[in-house]
């Protein structure tokens, strides 16, 4: 047992998540990007979740970026379900964002975001517990960094699509995580950042 008292499985899921994402770093800012799977770990054992979501957790930004970058499911399979179980990668595949739709047509970026929150309502609890951690820790983070500047206007572009959109976004998560009976007191958590993302820079 390590010393922050995960179990061995977390830790290796910890080590491949750092081997994946190294060199990169959060979109705009100097912390590595493995901070958000380390964070994901930490906000899922706070809610005492299983070794099994806490690993799904941790490996959330790897599998969207395989998935992104079109890894067939037969590499899935090999370099995650073999690695840490076929059960963990299928909670993952049920929540991360996809390519194509099962006709194999390419969705645009909202179409995506749009086709994610549809697959919740199909998806295991585990998954949903995966989801919307990995959810609540970005749009904590988002709210820490607009906290911290005296320009929210350079946070807000760092999102990509903007403050109305980025808001929509987790709005949309929140209702539908709602929608689908996730009611755990992490919704209540994400709930209330969204809340206070959005008075950021009202008068």
């Amino acid at each position: 047992m390590s010393t922050l008292g995960y179990s061995d499985r977390i830790n290796h899921a910890l080590a491949f998540a750092a081997k994946h994402h190294d060199q990169q770093v959060r979109r705009g800012t100097r912390p590595p990007y493995l901070t958000q799977p380390a964070n994901v770990a930490i906000i899922l054992t706070r809610y005492g979740c299983s070794d099994d979501v806490v690993v799904a957790g941790v490996l959330y930004d790897v599998v969207e970026d395989l998935v992104r970058a079109g890894t067939t499911s037969e590499v899935l399979d090999e370099r995650i379900g073999e690695k840490f179980g076929h059960e963990t990668l299928a909670t993952l595949v049920a929540v991360v964002p996809r390519r194509a739709d099962d006709d194999g047509i390419e969705l645009s970026a909202d179409e995506r975001r749009s086709d994610t929150l549809d697959r919740l309502g199909a998806a295991s609890d585990a998954a949903r517990w995966t989801f919307a951690a990995t959810m609540l820790h970005a749009a904590a983070s988002l709210l820490a960094d607009l906290r911290r500047t005296v320009d929210p206007d350079t946070v807000w572009q760092r999102t990509g699509p903007g403050r109305d959109a980025t808001l929509d976004w987790y709005r949309r998560v929140q209702r539908r995580l709602r929608d689908v009976g996730f009611s755990a007191p992490l919704a209540d958590e994400l709930r209330s950042v969204v809340e206070e993302l959005q008075l950021i820079g009202v008068p």
